[in-house]
């Protein structure tokens, strides 16, 4: 294996090679290779960010990071149909983003959840037809994104043009990617497949209803950050509910976790050094090749911004509230809606070919 395709490796998969690795120059090689990729990966991410912070404000920082994800996952993934029609769903997708974060966030609580359905339930049927790419993570975590961090006037203005750049750019690389996909489906067989009766679709149905309620609850109770709820419930509905329970097992425990890791370098670290604090998150993200890891380190950034806002004890109550009530509300939810449909449609066990 060469350079290169190592730095292709996920954490799972540098970690799995350095383990079966008993040659030790070999796995001093996979050590170090591993250890390139994850700081040339947070020194990306660090410099795209900023450059679009620069260009566009501070405002829009969160936009560098929405096409940061959609450009991580684009360059291998691919939405399951024609290549050249996966350029349509990039710019469906960029266009919910571009209009539906802005749009929900000048509505009531109740039209904003009804519009929260289409839009969610859209970036559903465009992003995720073959759910093993796990696309929906990264598109809806970027709607609730640049929802809870959002802009008005001249910023948003700016918002559109970060976004259209970033729609861009995302589309040359995954064309140049994904070209020869050998797909036959079509962009409007994404519509026309749409079963109840199929487990995919009743999974985008469960997973839009669950983080849309989510939301409108957070709305309506008055509660900041409902962004963080949403997330969490996206991050915890898996298409299968057999999965969905243990997910959540770990989602409450270990943002507590991160919170409690959190408040201990707020504590320690000077004050010059809170800028860092995210960073430091993002550099443990990349050595995580687990799940629950990956959400104490995720809890890093996420509270070192909202520390500015709320304090710090303010924000570590915030977030953990949301977490938790977000992950025993998805596996509330997730068994009601499955009750409901299995007294209403007979589901079908198995995903559509």
């Amino acid at each position: 294996m060469t350079f290169y395709q190592e730095l292709q490796l996920s954490s799972t998969g540098s970690k799995e090679l350095i383990k079966k690795t008993t040659d030790p120059k070999e796995k001093r090689r996979h050590i170090l290779i591993y250890n390139v990729k994850v700081y040339l990966v947070v020194a990306f991410c660090f410099a795209l960010v900023t450059l679009f912070s620069t260009v566009f404000g501070s405002g829009n920082s969160v936009a560098g990071v929405v096409v940061l994800l959609a450009l991580l996952v684009l360059r291998q993934a691919d939405f399951g149909i024609k290549t050249t029609h996966g350029l349509l769903c990039i710019a469906g997708i960029f266009g919910i983003l571009i209009v539906g974060p802005r749009l929900t966030n000048t509505l009531a609580p109740i039209p904003a959840f009804f519009m929260n359905l289409v839009f969610i339930m859209l970036l559903m049927i465009l992003g995720c037809h073959n759910i093993i790419m796990f696309n929906h993570s990264t598109f809806v975590l970027g709607y609730l994104l640049l929802q809870g961090y959002d802009v008005t006037g001249e910023e948003y203005i700016l918002r559109i043009a970060s976004l259209l750049i970033g729609m861009i750019i995302c589309m040359a690389v995954f064309y140049k990617n994904q070209k020869n996909r050998p797909y036959r489906r079509t962009f409007l067989d994404l519509f026309r497949e749409f079963n109840l009766r199929s487990a995919r679709n009743w999974w985008y149905v469960r997973l839009t209803v669950i983080v849309s309620t989510a939301l409108l609850i957070m709305s309506l109770l008055g509660l900041p950050r409902a962004m963080w709820a949403g997330i969490a419930c996206m991050s915890v509905c898996l298409p299968f509910s057999s999965d969905l329970v243990a997910r959540a097992k770990l989602r409450g425990p270990y943002n507590i976790l991160g919170s409690l890791i959190f408040v201990i370098l707020y504590l320690v670290l000077p004050k010059s050094m809170y800028p860092y604090i995210g960073i430091i998150g993002g550099i443990g993200v990349g050595y995580s090749a687990g799940y629950a890891w990956q959400t104490v380190f995720n809890t890093f950034g996420a509270l070192s911004i909202a520390s500015n806002l709320f304090g710090m004890t303010g924000a570590v109550i915030l977030r953990i509230g949301a977490n938790v009530f977000a992950s025993v509300y998805t596996v509330v939810m997730d068994k009601l809606l499955n009750k409901f449909f299995e007294n209403s449609i007979e589901l079908s066990p198995e995903y559509n070919s």
